[in-house]
């Protein structure tokens, strides 16, 4: 059974970085893309980052290009996302998936078929 568990989630000042991790476990882990998207409340869920299997292809959402960085750790079966320059309009529950069975890299949320339980950042003005 495919299995992602985030943390690393708190509270940050404006202008200050957090990193985020994502382990994954089960089948499929080494050769699957994985994402970060990121939910509000009432909002829908938005894409913030993407990366390949082998990490050699990453996609980011435009609000937050230049300012976090997605990584991978296949030895370690984590993927990180490191956030920085954060912002009060950051402030969400942070979802890590995995991407649907034979997809290299996506970026729309009905491209992943396993999520994890969320981790909320809050960003302090």
């Amino acid at each position: 059974q495919v299995r992602v568990v985030e943390s690393g989630g708190g509270l940050v000042q404006a202008g200050g970085s957090l990193t985020l991790s994502c382990v994954a476990s089960g089948p499929r882990v080494s050769y699957s893309g994985m994402g970060w998207f990121r939910q509000g409340t009432g909002a829908e869920r938005e894409f913030v980052a993407a990366i390949s299997w082998s990490g050699s292809a990453t996609e980011y959402g435009d609000s937050v290009k230049g300012r976090f960085t997605i990584s991978r750790d296949n030895g370690k079966n984590t993927v990180y996302l490191l956030m920085n320059k954060l912002r009060p309009e950051d402030k969400d529950v942070y979802f890590c998936a995995m991407a649907s069975d034979g997809l290299t890299i996506a970026t729309l949320t009905r491209e992943y078929d396993t999520w994890g339980q969320g981790t909320q950042v809050t960003v302090s003005s």
